[in-house]
């Protein structure tokens, strides 16, 4: 009798224990968490789900007979390494700093300038269009333009003259257009869908969701750094200038062809021991509120420089250690000097024209374009019509060596 029930016994054990197995792999659980309760319906993400993209669907599932095969950590990391090589910011949620309206000084400042300190903390926004793709493969020189949505002409001529995809004797070279949205409200809807329709066609347009504005410059600055920094490993060069300059790639190229890895090559025309402006009629006048030093650090004119493309990623980290300034060359200039980076000044950047006369006839001789790199300032046409004459059979009295 007793062998019968201890028989009975261990037949409702086993029978137990099946059932608790068979349970676990139906629901694909692992064995430590089929006894935590029945509340908890779901596992909670591991540490690494913290990390993924918004858009993203991550399934936690069961994958109990695949697990040795598929080695899920490791499809972890490579997901969460995916994230941090793309545009992070999803959403605009920026309000105003109402701290400074509580200060004196700040009620005495001109009304941009109030606009500007109370949404200095905004930094980054979303991306509205974006091309990663240019950063693909080794980029010899990446051509990037600053312009904004009314100028389509501009952009139209660039790309018929110096902003022409090509590959040089194994040299990539890349163009990107950089811009924010329509400042009046009314025309944006339609200037938008334009943009639009141009970058289907063109597909060279990188633009986020901040009004185009003269203040909104150092805006632009930052957020392409952080895109550089984000898809860029593979560019050894940037040139980086305004949609009205007239810009010679084969003598950049020549200029380059002697430059190391390393160099932090920063280059263009430089300003030294520059004065902040305190002239309030001026375009670039800034209050001492905002700028009380007496000297700016050394800065090129933001019509157009060359920057190596490592340091282009390394200015992006030193950007994120200040405060967001009004004027663009001059905040770079600040991120230069936070890098202990000194910017090198060059005969074949003519940021203020051939000559600062503006109706000096050499200001429009082709001879002289001939041996620069960059010239501002020109207008399509004119634009057009240098770039054929320099391109043409001219003949000139001697050739300037600024390489």
């Amino acid at each position: 009798m007793f062998q019968w029930k201890k028989t009975i016994y261990k037949t409702v054990c086993l029978s137990f224990l099946l059932v608790i197995t068979v349970t676990v792999l139906q629901r694909g659980m692992a064995p430590n968490q089929f006894m935590q309760g029945q509340q908890q319906k779901e596992l909670p993400p591991s540490e690494p789900l913290k990390s993924q993209k918004r858009d993203d669907t991550f399934s936690i599932s069961s994958t109990f007979w695949k697990t040795k095969k598929e080695k899920a950590p490791v499809k972890e990391e490579s997901v969460t390494a995916k994230q941090t090589k793309s545009w992070d910011v999803t959403t605009t949620n920026c309000s105003a700093n109402q701290n400074f309206s509580k200060v004196d000084w700040f009620k005495g400042l001109e009304a941009n300038f109030q606009q500007f300190l109370l949404y200095r903390h905004c930094r980054y926004f979303p991306m509205l269009i974006n091309h990663p793709e240019k950063c693909s493969g080794d980029v010899y020189l990446l051509i990037v333009v600053k312009s904004i949505i009314t100028q389509h002409d501009r952009r139209e001529t660039i790309r018929r003259t110096w902003g022409q995809e090509k590959e040089v004797e194994g040299k990539r070279i890349r163009t990107l257009f950089l811009l924010g949205t329509a400042s009046k409200e009314e025309e944006r809807a339609n200037h938008q869908k334009l943009l639009d329709y141009e970058n289907h066609i063109y597909g060279d347009i990188l633009q986020w969701d901040f009004l185009d504005s003269f203040f909104n410059l150092t805006l632009k600055e930052v957020h392409f750094l952080k895109w550089v920094d984000i898809y860029c490993d593979n560019v050894r060069f940037i040139f980086k200038g305004d949609d009205d300059v007239f810009v010679s790639p084969s003598n950049i190229l020549e200029f380059l062809e002697d430059k190391k890895e390393g160099e932090d090559l920063f280059v263009g025309d430089v300003l030294y021991r520059a004065r902040p402006i305190r002239k309030k009629e001026n375009k670039y006048y800034i209050p001492s509120a905002l700028y009380n030093k007496n000297i700016y650090p050394p800065y090129a004119g933001g019509g157009g420089f060359i920057m190596d493309g490592a340091l282009a990623k390394r200015l992006h980290k030193a950007s994120e250690t200040l405060e967001l300034y009004p004027i663009d060359d001059v905040f770079l200039g600040m991120c230069l000097e936070v890098l202990k980076v000194s910017p090198v000044g060059h005969e074949g950047f003519k940021t203020f024209g051939i000559v600062k006369n503006k109706n000096s006839k050499m200001n429009k001789e082709p001879c002289f374009y001939r041996s620069m790199l960059v010239v501002h300032k020109l207008l399509p046409p004119e634009l057009l019509q240098m770039w054929d004459l320099v391109h043409s059979n001219l003949t000139c009295s001697r050739k300037l060596n600024v390489l």
